[in-house]
């Protein structure tokens, strides 16, 4: 019996999670799939397990893949079965791939793919080009949104062009030569109209990984071969002061406006200066307020901009907006986006499943309503 008949057999939808991948947010992503799994209805999900190792290689997992960190032990994708997508939407699934690498008999049909992978290859519209064109539907955003959501240039682009404020920022193009001890990357000029500190950022990464907060303009050469070394375009942004700010968006049912949850905050204990891997992953260093602790009003207008960010960007499914809540030279609250993130962290700490749960819509519910939408989507073509 093929795998697809057997999904049928027993009434349940079969979800592909696929995890892991060739980013340097592996380990982060194989730690949300396993919360998403965990989610998943076993009465109503047959889960295939999909992971896709650091070097781009697709295994079915095995079920004792530890997807959790342990002891400050990352995951990663080891063994399993070697599989590949077939291509063709008549497929509608996954082929063993038989030594020498050549594609073998079909092993398991797919009704939805989850693509809980986080970075490049997986969140910037890669995968969700190959999904497209194999003709399965998927959660999430499609090709263009999750490309320009993944690139930061391009998103200050696009929310600058929808009037939602953006924070003073340069872009280095091409700085992966730039290891000089002095290249004369930004002139006075620039230095002086963003100030310190600066954040210098990979322009498609996440996860606060290649980010370096500079205080000092010596720091900036090393600072930007760093962020370099994650991807060559590099992004140098004015600090913004103000309060950290999430919220999260998910689209609405039968085709509604979408639906903003109750913001949070994140709130750094003394002596952590922003906000990275370590601090997000793996310290005990911030705190978090789910609801965050904001006037009626104030929430209102994260919630209206979250909204604003999600259509700007063509969002479908899910987003989490980034801000800064701070005051204005008026001294009126000044609301500056940071970033729109396409598939944000599932991991039992991540922020957007703790706000929709704040806002009466647990973890299986939201994963469950995830998936429905994408099935109600269907298979779509980028344009």
């Amino acid at each position: 019996m093929s795998g697809s008949a057997r999904g049928a057999a027993s009434g349940r939808v079969r979800v592909a999670v696929v995890f892991g991948g060739r980013s340097a947010e592996h380990s982060i992503s194989c730690v949300s799939a396993g919360s998403v799994i965990a989610a998943l209805d076993p009465d109503r999900y047959e889960v295939v397990r999909v992971g896709i190792t650091r070097d781009g290689r697709w295994v079915l997992a095995d079920p004792d893949q530890s997807l959790a960190i342990v002891d400050g032990t990352l995951p990663e994708v080891s063994g399993g079965t070697p599989v590949a997508l077939v291509g063709d939407p008549a497929g509608r699934g996954l082929a063993a791939l038989e030594p020498g690498g050549a594609i073998g008999p079909a092993l398991t049909g797919v009704d939805v793919v989850f693509p809980v992978l986080h970075g490049a290859y997986g969140e910037d519209g890669t995968i969700q080009g190959l999904l497209e064109m194999a003709g399965l539907p998927y959660v999430g955003s499609g090709v263009f949104s999750s490309a320009a959501s993944m690139d930061k240039e391009f998103t200050k682009k696009l929310l600058a062009a929808a009037g939602l404020p953006q924070g003073d920022h340069v872009v280095l193009r091409d700085a992966s030569g730039a290891i000089s001890p002095d290249p004369d990357l930004l002139d006075e000029a620039a230095r002086e109209r963003l100030g310190l500190p600066v954040f210098v950022k990979p322009s498609r990464a996440g996860s606060s990984i290649g980010i370096t907060r500079v205080t000092d303009w010596a720091q900036f050469p090393e600072a930007v071969a760093t962020a370099a070394a994650v991807d060559r375009k590099v992004v140098v942004e004015a600090s913004v002061p103000g309060r950290e700010i999430e919220c999260g968006v998910l689209a609405g049912a039968a085709g509604t406006p979408p639906e903003a949850s109750l913001p949070a905050e994140i709130r750094l204990r003394p002596g952590v200066d922003w906000y990275d891997f370590a601090a997000k992953y793996l310290d005990d260093s911030v705190d978090f307020d789910v609801p965050a602790d904001l006037t009626p009003e104030q929430t209102a207008a994260v919630q209206e901009a979250s909204r604003r960010a999600y259509q700007a960007m063509d969002c479908r499914g899910l987003a989490r907006v980034d801000f800064f809540l701070g005051a204005g030279p008026d001294g009126r609250d000044r609301l500056v986006i940071n970033e729109v993130n396409t598939m944000p962290g599932f991991t039992p700490i991540s922020m957007f499943p703790r706000m929709w749960a704040a806002s009466g819509v647990d973890y299986p519910t939201l994963v469950d309503r995830l998936v429905t939408a994408a099935l109600e989507g269907g298979a779509r073509i980028a344009r």
